[in-house]
């Protein structure tokens, strides 16, 4: 009988040989990688160099920046982050409670306050703040000038994000939890602040950290609220100097500045995430 035919008489057709899976996944990366290396070749062959250190790295324009960019640009941009997650923090708290709460009103608020604060542009919360305020309420001022402007424009808008944050922090506590602190005597509310919300807070530092993130960039948008020359943070620094010289230097050591506080940061995320991760193994 023919190695061809099995046992019924039956033809057997010959196994068709090809990539397996390993080989394929290890092919599309090879791809992956050379498509990389041929355009990072070609945009260092094409681009013109000479044009762009005139334009972005001009040293001695770069010298002039200093140390004002750090004392004065920095610093300032660092303070209107912190004081805009803290009013977030405080705020995005108070609005993850009513989510959470059983009173329908409540939730209601909360719910509504969250859609309309994540579907608006930061932008537009900016000139809110700027403009609708002091014409609703006219002659009352914000504490604290231009820096109690922003940290209440970058609360609202942060605070939206937050709430929706602690909240899943708070429902992903075991209900176990709170069940454990009832039987102690404790309060709903105080086994809520003493027990699950410390908890729930260890679970999401890492989304929190991200939103401090990306409240430094936001901070950006403080120009449009009219800020003087000492409350300039680095983006209105940089374009200022760049407008000043006709040069971009400014702008990419402006850049740089921000890269010097959230690549560390990110770093710090990614590392308390990879210990969350291993908590949970």
């Amino acid at each position: 009988m023919s190695d061809s035919t099995n046992a019924a008489g039956a033809e057997v057709q010959p196994r068709k040989k090809g990539l397996t899976r390993r080989q394929k996944r290890r092919l599309s990366r090879g791809i992956q990688y050379a498509v990389f290396v041929v355009a990072v070749i070609a945009f260092a062959v094409t681009a013109d160099w000479g044009r762009l250190q005139n334009q972005f790295a001009q040293t001695d324009i770069a010298r002039q920046m200093f140390p004002d960019i750090i004392t004065l640009a920095l610093k300032n941009t660092v303070l209107y982050t912190l004081s805009g997650f803290l009013v977030g923090l405080v705020l995005g708290m108070v609005i993850a409670l009513m989510r959470l709460s059983s009173v329908g009103p409540y939730r209601w608020l909360a719910g509504i306050y969250i859609e309309i604060f994540r579907g608006l542009p930061a932008l537009l919360i900016f000139i809110f703040v700027g403009v609708a305020v002091p014409l609703a309420f006219p002659g009352t001022e914000i504490i604290g000038g231009t820096y109690g402007k922003v940290a209440l424009a970058l609360g609202l808008v942060s605070a939206a994000y937050m709430a929706e944050t602690i909240r899943a922090g708070i429902q992903a506590v075991p209900k176990g939890q709170m069940e454990a602190a009832r039987s102690l005597g404790f309060s709903p509310g105080r086994a809520m602040v003493s027990i699950i919300v410390p908890q729930a807070f260890r679970i999401i530092l890492p989304p929190l950290t991200n939103e401090l993130v990306l409240l430094f960039k936001d901070s950006s948008l403080v120009l449009f609220l009219g800020v003087t020359l000492e409350e300039r943070e680095l983006s209105k620094f940089g374009r200022d100097l760049a407008s000043t010289t006709a040069n971009s230097t400014p702008i990419l050591v402006a850049g740089l500045c921000y890269l010097l506080v959230t690549i560390p940061l990110g770093f710090v995320v990614r590392r308390m995430e990879a210990k969350a991760q291993e908590a949970v193994k």
